[in-house]
């Protein structure tokens, strides 16, 4: 029989109820982390299957959303959430009519981010579009400009994403806010977004098969540190597949990943980590490279040991850079088209501008090979 006392809530309430204390206490905004299972377990002393009870409850009432394998995150649809002005503003169609202005953000200015720079400027002004540029110095950079321009009611964005693999919580609240945008050069495999890339692994099988057929077996890789850029992994995965695909076994000391990025400024020089990589593989007779910089850098270190390229050693690259075709050998690389790459970009963008409801798209813009003179053709044939 009931006492009369007001019976003693279940534990996972209570710890639901502590969630929203720290919930107001930290100020969260919408889309914003809160604490995982394992963190609110260890904070209260509780199992980890009340936490996950204590969450769920949440999700029941609206207050917070889950996705696998990224975590917990506070709803969007709270009444106070609306007042709180730090968070990215809901669009309206009146702010795409007023405001004519498409962004591009890139993370640094290469030879080839310029190019996309200069394509994106094109493409944009052919839908009567003007384009406002952003360089990222770094994660929280990037965060900061994607705020920043959301707050400006910018018709879309267009995103040369960092190194990190995974997305951004501002590139999260750009997908949550239906912001249109659009992800170039890189795929966020966690999110359902629009992505507009090159075809970064056929590439590279495509250039491995391509040595195959002038005669080399002995081939090595070498590239930057991956650092969870998709693009190199997928160029890595295109080496390895070819091989294999060819009956050539791989050989884990002709897989070289540098300690440290090469330094666009010192290519022309001799690198210490190049120039052993090739000293330690005297029989290796080709060696692709992730990308252009690594390759003139291989380029130039082989001739400082006086090993003729291509004659002892064939060398090819990544990207067709504009240094790619002055080097002394002038180098044999993949080219990405980059004014395909922008007109798929802003032809996407542009759809999600008119409000399109299609389901995400990924596109993949195909590589070429473009021949110069640092291969040389074993193969025998004419």
């Amino acid at each position: 029989m009931s006492n009369g006392s007001t019976p003693k809530k279940q534990l996972y309430l209570q710890i639901a109820d502590k969630v929203l204390e720290i919930i107001e206490s930290r100020g969260l905004k919408a889309h914003d982390p809160v604490p995982s299972e394992g963190e609110l377990a260890k904070l209260f002393g509780v199992s980890r299957m009340t936490s996950k009870l204590a969450l769920e409850q949440l999700v029941e009432r609206g207050i917070v959303y889950r996705l696998p394998r990224r975590g917990t995150f506070l709803s969007g649809t709270r009444q106070e959430e609306s007042a709180r002005t730090t968070e990215i503003p809901a669009r309206h169609p009146a702010d795409k009519k007023e405001n004519k202005m498409i962004a591009l953000i890139v993370p640094h200015m290469t030879d080839y981010t310029s190019r996309i720079i200069s394509a994106v400027e094109h493409e944009v002004r052919k839908h009567g579009y003007d384009l406002i540029l952003r360089i990222s110095k770094d994660e929280e950079d990037q965060g900061r400009c994607l705020q920043t321009l959301a707050e400006m009611g910018i018709s879309g964005i267009i995103l040369f994403p960092l190194g990190s693999k995974s997305c951004s919580n501002q590139v999260f609240k750009l997908k949550m806010e239906k912001i249109p945008s659009v992800i170039i050069d890189r795929v966020f495999y966690e999110i359902p977004i629009d992505c507009v890339y090159h075809d970064h692994f056929q590439g590279s099988y495509d250039m491995a098969k391509y040595l195959i057929s002038k005669g080399h077996r002995e081939i090595g890789f070498s590239s930057n540190v991956i650092e969870n850029i998709t693009s190199r992994g997928e160029r890595y995965q295109g080496y390895i597949q070819a091989l294999l695909d060819h009956g050539i076994p791989v050989k884990s000391e002709y897989i070289h990943f540098r300690t440290s990025s090469i330094k666009p400024g010192h290519v022309h020089q001799y690198d210490a980590e190049q120039g052993e990589f090739i000293r330690n593989n005297p029989d290796m007779t080709a060696v692709m490279c992730a990308d252009d910089q690594v390759a003139i850098a291989t380029l130039f270190s082989a001739l400082h040991m006086n090993i003729s390229v291509p004659e002892t050693l064939s060398i090819v690259g990544f990207s067709d850079t504009y240094l790619s075709a002055l080097t002394p050998v002038p180098l044999t690389t993949v080219r990405q088209d980059t004014d395909k790459l922008a007109a798929a970009a802003v032809e996407l963008l542009m759809k999600r501008v008119r409000q399109s409801k299609e389901q995400h798209i990924t596109v993949k813009i195909q590589t070429q090979i473009i021949e110069r003179k640092s291969v040389l053709d074993r193969s025998g044939s004419p």
